[in-house]
């Protein structure tokens, strides 16, 4: 079912460009305290857990939990991971966040990082964290990249998902990723590819020993735009031909119609990176087992209302909790 929800971004912070900047900068993390678990991977890598503790809603370990997924260069830190966690707790539910490999403050072991298609690494830790807790009482949500990921997953799963998950939630999905990265090669969305090529690189720059005979070192330092990279680095390091057949692979939209576990999606339809032109909508309104909440305004894991810049109110998060708390009745 798609529909469009009554969001509006107030007038202080209107534009795309303007919420996602702003929902980055205006997301604090005081109040919410971390504790983490590492899991070791079969490759001789590790994955980190990071348990979220709101100190104004101290939840018990019977409490229901949901699973949070980082967007690009992100980690279970992040700001929007971290109000995630307030609005859980303010209904009753836990949350846990999961590093993906290189982001969680220490660099990985492999030669190997992590990717929009990577569900792997996300099956080994719903594996572990599905012996804590009933599926009645668990669910997932992904942001931007992390979004990817857990609908490529639920796609990949089919039904099997219904005995892992009670609900998930996939907010500034990039469906269609080719699209999404070749629009950020031009325009002002390059600033946005530049803020993660800077961030990527550095981590090359940390393991060029390990990874000069996966890929080449040259052309990775060339990059200079999202695909250019993807081609160089993430697609010949994670067994793909290419950039395209990485993109092709990979891209949420292609997963939708194999969803059956309940699933909300949050997009603003002026996203200036996870562009609203590509949404599925005609796959995503044929699946019964998807609700929607699209709006006009929101820019990109933006979502920021309020009276002001000292009184900001994060609807994505507050929707999400709302939409897990009646899953979790």
């Amino acid at each position: 079912m798609v529909t469009e929800e009554t969001f509006v971004a107030p007038r202080w912070i209107r534009s795309a460009h303007a919420q996602t900047v702003g929902g980055r900068l205006l997301r604090g993390s005081a109040g919410v305290a971390f504790r983490k678990e590492r899991l070791d991977t079969p490759d001789g890598d590790f994955l980190d857990l990071e348990y979220a503790t709101v100190e104004a809603h101290p939840l018990g370990e019977n409490a229901p939990l949901v699973l949070m997924l980082h967007g690009l260069e992100g980690s279970a830190h992040s700001g929007y991971a971290v109000q995630l966690a307030r609005a859980l707790a303010a209904k009753g539910i836990r949350s846990v966040g999961l590093n993906f490999r290189s982001c969680g403050g220490e660099m990985n072991r492999v030669a190997r990082y992590y990717h929009s298609g990577e569900t792997a690494d996300l099956a080994q830790v719903l594996a572990h964290l599905s012996r804590q807790i009933h599926p009645s009482h668990f669910g997932a949500l992904g942001f931007s990249l992390g979004g990817n990921v857990l609908l490529k997953y639920l796609g990949e799963q089919g039904s099997r998902a219904n005995q892992v998950f009670r609900a998930c939630v996939a907010v500034s999905v990039p469906y269609d990723l080719a699209a999404c990265a070749d629009h950020m090669s031009h325009g002002p969305a390059r600033i946005y590819a530049k803020f993660f090529l800077r961030s990527l690189l550095k981590k090359v720059r940390t393991k060029e020993t390990l990874l000069r005979d996966s890929c080449d070192l040259d052309r990775i330092r060339r990059a200079r735009t999202v695909r250019e990279f993807d081609d160089a680095l993430t697609a010949p390091l994670h067994g793909f031909k290419d950039a395209e057949d990485y993109y092709g692979q990979s891209s949420a939209a292609r997963f939708i119609p194999a969803i059956t576990a309940s699933t909300l999606l949050i997009h603003s339809l002026d996203d200036p990176i996870a562009l609203g032109s590509t949404i599925p909508s005609p796959a995503i309104a044929a699946n019964r087992s998807i609700t929607t909440a699209f709006t006009g305004t929101g820019g990109h894991v933006g979502f920021v209302g309020g009276s002001g810049p000292w009184a900001p109110y994060f609807w994505a998060e507050h929707r999400a909790a709302e939409y897990f708390s009646e899953a979790f009745i």
